[in-house]
């Protein structure tokens, strides 16, 4: 019912952002690996509420539960189930919409499809509910780690008109953790804190885009023609909350270039063999990874709850007027970051396992003589 994702490393999360809690079951997490729980926990700290005066201020500790898959500190190679407590709800700033549509929700959407929904906090259209995402992909980005030197790392690029100017190939996570809006450009990142405080202020929102870079994948991963690693990683990336637009390599700006400019060109590489003067493929070509570092983006709409009066209806279809109230980010950009690693990582274990499995260990290009 659309809440699993993955092949080989499969999860399926569950949850309301008003509820008991949410979680995660990962399915196909090797067995024998010792789970680094801190650093699980560290991920979701970069994803929780309240985390500073650019988030919204509802107070969750995320602190994470394991109940199955793991013993004596390593996985078994069974379903390795984990929950998250929700312990700072209060429906009782929901309670006067219940029965009028948010615009830009997905309150209408979900009344047209199940005829009933959760209307406190938004159920699982609520960006709560990727605290279970973050938690499965910090656990897959344990597992790349034991499959090669892979690091994954995602930024803040673009805040409504601020412009960051980041290096993919240098970028770090010191870097990006360095200031709240997770943007490693300094000067760009005080322009848009300004910006979403003025945001703020005026009981508005504005949205943005993430980067990310993946260094150290190896050539291979991906499967023509359904199963492209950029058809996955775009799935996986536009499945997020507030998501609208993905691009790999050079995307959309691409198509302002022509072929001679736009080829990356094939050099001797001392360290992969085979590399590419250039990377406007993003690291991907044919759907596989060439082993360039893999670079997306992610475009992100400005939240869509508003603290200013907007016209709307209600369940019956008649007008009426909504003010909404409760606890809300004014701009999702800097805590979308971990959620866009997680969902890398995610995409790329998979893949990575897949292709293990189908052609084993084998090098990124194959020699003859």
């Amino acid at each position: 019912m659309g809440s699993q994702m993955g092949v080989l490393f499969r999860i399926a999360t569950f949850g309301e952002s008003h509820g008991g809690a949410l979680g995660v079951v990962v399915e196909g997490c090797p067995p024998g690996l010792a789970l680094d729980l801190p650093a699980v926990q560290a991920e979701l700290a970069r994803r929780r509420p309240g985390q500073s005066k650019l988030t919204t201020q509802r107070k969750e500790t995320d602190e994470l539960e394991v109940l199955s898959g793991l013993f004596e500190g390593k996985t078994l190679g069974t379903p390795l189930a984990m929950v998250v407590r929700n312990k700072d709800a209060d429906p009782r700033a929901y309670a006067p919409f219940k029965d009028r549509y948010r615009p830009s929700h997905a309150d209408f959407t979900y009344d047209a499809k199940f005829g009933r929904r959760a209307w406190a906090g938004g159920g699982r259209a609520s960006a709560r509910e990727t605290v279970a995402r973050v938690a499965a992909g910090a656990v897959a980005r344990q597992v790349l780690q034991t499959l090669g030197a892979v690091e994954v790392v995602a930024w803040v690029d673009r805040v409504h008109d601020v412009q960051a100017r980041v290096d993919p190939a240098t970028v770090t996570l010191e870097a990006v953790e360095a200031h709240p809006t997770r943007c490693p450009d300094p000067d760009a990142a005080a322009e848009m804190e300004a910006k979403i405080r003025w945001a703020r202020s005026q009981g508005d929102t504005v949205g943005g885009v993430v980067r990310c870079v993946a260094r150290g994948v190896p050539a291979g991963l991906g499967d023509p023609v359904f199963d492209k690693l950029e058809s996955d990683l775009g799935k996986a990336c536009l499945s997020l909350p507030a998501a609208k637009g993905f691009e790999s390599g050079s995307g959309f700006a691409g198509t302002r270039m022509t072929g001679s400019q736009h080829n990356d060109v094939f050099v001797p590489d001392r360290v992969r063999g085979v590399g590419t003067a250039t990377n406007r493929s993003g690291g991907i070509q044919g759907g596989i990874s060439n082993g360039m570092p893999i670079e997306i983006a992610v475009a992100f709409k400005p939240v869509a709850t508003l603290f200013q009066e907007q016209d709307t209806v209600d369940r019956a279809g008649r007008p009426t007027t909504i003010r909404p109230k409760g606890r809300h980010d004014p701009c999702v950009l800097p805590r979308a970051v971990p959620m866009v690693e997680a969902m890398v990582c995610l995409v790329l274990v998979d893949h990575w396992l897949r292709w293990r499995g189908q052609v084993g260990e084998a090098p990124p290009v194959p020699l003859e003589g």
